[in-house]
């Protein structure tokens, strides 16, 4: 970690706000390992430029959201959005499709919640995060800035090198293409009572490899979806046949690890090796509405699983 200070008339320090950047430039970016390195790379430039800091023009936190913002939209010029597989087109019929990934996709990745310490984290949810991908970048920026982390109008103009007129608008119409991903007050927290006690039978039911089970947890219109895999199902009955499919390939006895990611309750499953053990398998994030699971995105890309500081293997 950079240990940056600036030195005016008094000490102040960069590294408290390390956490709150990671999870703006994860906004931006959709990628959790490119948000940790631009926020490096801001830190880094805080530092050089310490001596040209005016602290009676801007606080030393709107300083930093502007140096990150900038480097996000450097980042961000002609690169293609980050999606879910549910971006990309209608659901799946056939659960014995190929499983066969897109690795030339640069897909959404999930934010590993105990890596910081966030006091808000119901925009990090995965299905917010993916609708801002839609967005050109200024926009998202405008969004995030306003909506999330509550800079003025005047702050966010600032930090843009825009008017406060040209923010106004921008925040106008990426509301209106946010519009249709709904309203998150109904996704249950992941300390929810009933939204643990979810998730924990969903754990024991995926352990036993008992499908039956599984499928008595889901809404009726439950998706699932597998990045990099492009494909996705719905419904519970599609849901419930993929996940025979997955017992017949890898067996019974799993094991799971309940934790959280962006913001949702999650699992990490370990599928069980011939020889015996068990082999870090899947990081799935659920969204549980009503004390059913409504959404799973199940990730299986070992750079993602890294991020979350998992045992690969367990005895």
């Amino acid at each position: 970690m950079l240990e940056c200070r600036v030195h005016q008339d008094e000490q102040v320090e960069f590294e408290p706000y390390r956490g709150e950047l990671v999870a703006y430039c994860y906004r931006m970016l959709g990628s959790f390992h490119e948000a940790e390195d631009l926020v490096q790379e801001t830190m880094l430039r805080a530092w050089k430029a310490r001596d040209r800091y005016d602290s009676t023009r801007a606080s030393v936190r709107t300083w930093l959201y502007r140096i990150a913002t900038n480097a996000c939209l450097t980042a961000l010029e002609g690169r293609a959005r980050r999606p879910l597989p549910t971006g990309l087109g209608a659901p799946s019929d056939d659960p014995g499709a190929p499983l066969t990934p897109a690795l030339d996709i640069p897909w959404l990745q999930p934010f590993p919640d105990a890596r910081y310490d966030l006091q808000m984290r119901a925009d990090l949810r995965l299905a917010l995060v993916a609708a801002m991908q839609l967005l050109p970048p200024r926009q998202r920026a405008v969004l995030v800035l306003r909506e999330v982390l509550q800079f003025s109008a005047a702050e966010v103009a600032t930090q843009l090198a825009t008017t406060v007129p040209a923010v106004n608008s921008a925040l106008q119409r990426a509301r209106a293409v946010l519009a249709d991903v709904g309203d998150v007050s109904g996704v249950a927290e992941p300390d929810d009572p009933e939204a643990r006690a979810a998730i924990q039978r969903y754990a024991r039911a995926f352990e036993a490899a008992d499908v039956p089970a599984l499928v008595r947890l889901l809404t009726d219109d439950a998706i699932m979806e597998m990045p990099p895999v492009p494909l996705w199902y719905q419904g519970s009955r599609d849901y419930g046949l993929f996940m025979r499919r997955v017992f017949d390939m890898h067996g019974t006895g799993w094991r799971t690890k309940l934790l959280t990611a962006n913001g949702q309750p999650a699992l990490a499953a370990y599928a069980p090796e011939p020889g015996g053990g068990h082999r870090l398998h899947t990081l799935q994030v659920f969204t549980v509405t009503g004390g059913r699971v409504a959404h799973n995105v199940v990730f299986a890309d070992p750079h993602v699983l890294e991020a979350f500081h998992l045992h690969s293997r367990l005895l």
